[in-house]
């Protein structure tokens, strides 16, 4: 069989390389901001195009896109996250209690579009190129689909929010999801009033950005932590 073509391999454009980078520094998780208007069915079709062709381990694919628009299904997740959340609320220390509740976690119903994001793990079938070792490479490969419908949606203007706060078996008892299919991610999209500056969880002080210089080490976890220009690269 002949080879294919092989496609250039030339930089982006400094205006494409800076819009790639503004899409991903610029990416926000969105909560309280969605508006009414709908998503249109081909601004939808471009954002799951564009999950479609995330990488996957073994070329497996093992994701599929429940897209959810129905009042009474989101109602449903909503209860589900709703339960989930008084749980949750109560596994943090007393004095971050009540943070927590302030936190809005959700744009289940505010949101035009959900899109919950599951993950298959028999569709390749038993044994699959590049799975053999790490099974876990499918779950992997479904969490590029979501990086990747995120970064389009970001790139479109519109506002997605991950929604994790559900027990699963509650999740796929919301959507008929079959025992044997993992749901991946829940996600609220649609346009938005805005998008914060920076991440809220940052801003309202639960947590804050690591620094980079000191997650890196070099030729092993032991090994040194960079020096010089990628140091200074990365302290920047």
């Amino acid at each position: 069989m002949e080879e294919a073509e092989m496609l250039p391999a030339d930089r982006f454009s400094d205006a494409e390389r800076a819009a790639l980078y503004r899409a991903i520094f610029t990416r926000r998780d969105t909560r309280g901001e969605f508006l009414p208007d709908p998503v249109a069915d081909e601004l939808l079709a471009r954002l799951l195009v564009a999950a479609h062709h995330a990488p996957s381990v073994g070329f497996m694919q093992p994701w599929s896109f429940l897209v959810v628009r129905d009042a009474a299904v989101k109602r449903r997740v909503h209860d589900a996250f709703r339960a989930a959340d008084a749980e949750a609320a109560l596994m943090f220390p007393e004095d971050r209690q009540g943070l927590y509740r302030s936190l809005k976690l959700q744009g289940i119903l505010d949101a035009p579009v959900n899109l919950c994001v599951t993950c298959d793990r028999d569709r390749a079938g038993p044994v699959v190129l590049g799975r053999t070792h790490m099974p876990e490479m499918d779950l992997y490969s479904t969490v590029c689909a979501v990086q990747n419908l995120w970064l389009a949606a970001r790139a479109e203007g519109l506002g997605v929010g991950w929604v994790s706060i559900f027990r699963p078996d509650a999740l796929r008892a919301a959507l008929g999801i079959p025992e044997t299919i993992v749901p991946v991610a829940y996600l609220c999209i649609g346009h938005v009033s805005g998008l914060r500056p920076g991440p809220e969880l940052e801003a309202k002080g639960w947590r804050q950005r690591l620094k980079l210089a000191e997650l890196v080490r070099l030729d092993g976890w032991d090994g040194p932590a960079p020096d010089g220009d990628l140091r200074a690269a990365l302290d920047a």
